[in-house]
């Protein structure tokens, strides 16, 4: 088991402790229940944001190598899959000398996420092509020309996080912009982020 199956783990326990106990303070009828599980609940809100936050730095770090070419000898070895494109006057904010619009995926960043995120590619990946354009939030990542994109479906009911890895000026002209990861994330990991992380951008 690495390193982020031991985070991922160890963010899904605290982060279940957290609303379990919260869940018992707010049905309780007995006051001094609720101010003992309520204290429950923001040590292990505080444990799971503290992995969340380690957890990041880990996914950042796997993405160094997520640009990847579209010519016909890397294509041979990892096929590549074009998502969409990017409005690229939006994307400033993260890095002022993007040179494409494409957005892709290859095989192995999928299989990535089937790995690491059961069934999310399989019912959600109809909607990456909408996170990338639109993002409802473009928030600062913890990896050079890398973004962190926020966007929620159905009223709200459903938001996903997903990182996108720009090619820039410093980069090989073949490079395309790539998805590095892609997940559905609950609401309150939508709200640790946009406490704890930097804006860049705000849909209107």
């Amino acid at each position: 088991m690495d390193r982020r199956e031991i985070l991922e783990q160890q963010h899904s326990y605290y982060q279940n402790q957290a609303n379990k106990n919260q869940h018992i303070a707010d049905y309780s009828l007995d006051e001094d229940n609720q101010k003992i599980y309520q204290h429950r609940a923001k040590q292990s809100q505080k444990k799971a944001d503290e992995v969340a936050k380690k957890l990041d730095e880990v996914v950042a770090k796997s993405g160094e190598n997520g640009i990847i070419k579209t010519d016909k000898e890397e294509t041979a070895v990892s096929d590549v899959h074009k998502i969409g494109t990017i409005d690229i006057e939006k994307y400033k904010c993260v890095a002022e000398d993007i040179k494409s619009n494409e957005v892709i995926i290859t095989d192995e960043r999928i299989q990535h996420i089937k790995d690491r995120h059961p069934n999310d590619y399989e019912r959600y990946r109809g909607y990456m092509r909408e996170i990338v354009s639109n993002p409802d939030y473009i928030i600062e990542a913890n990896k050079t020309n890398t973004s962190l994109l926020l966007k929620s479906f159905s009223e709200g009911e459903e938001q996903f996080k997903t990182i996108l890895r720009l090619v820039t000026s410093s980069d090989n002209p073949d490079f395309k912009n790539s998805i590095i990861t892609f997940m559905k994330i609950n609401k309150k990991e939508w709200q640790r982020l946009l406490r704890n992380k930097k804006i860049l951008y705000k849909s209107e």
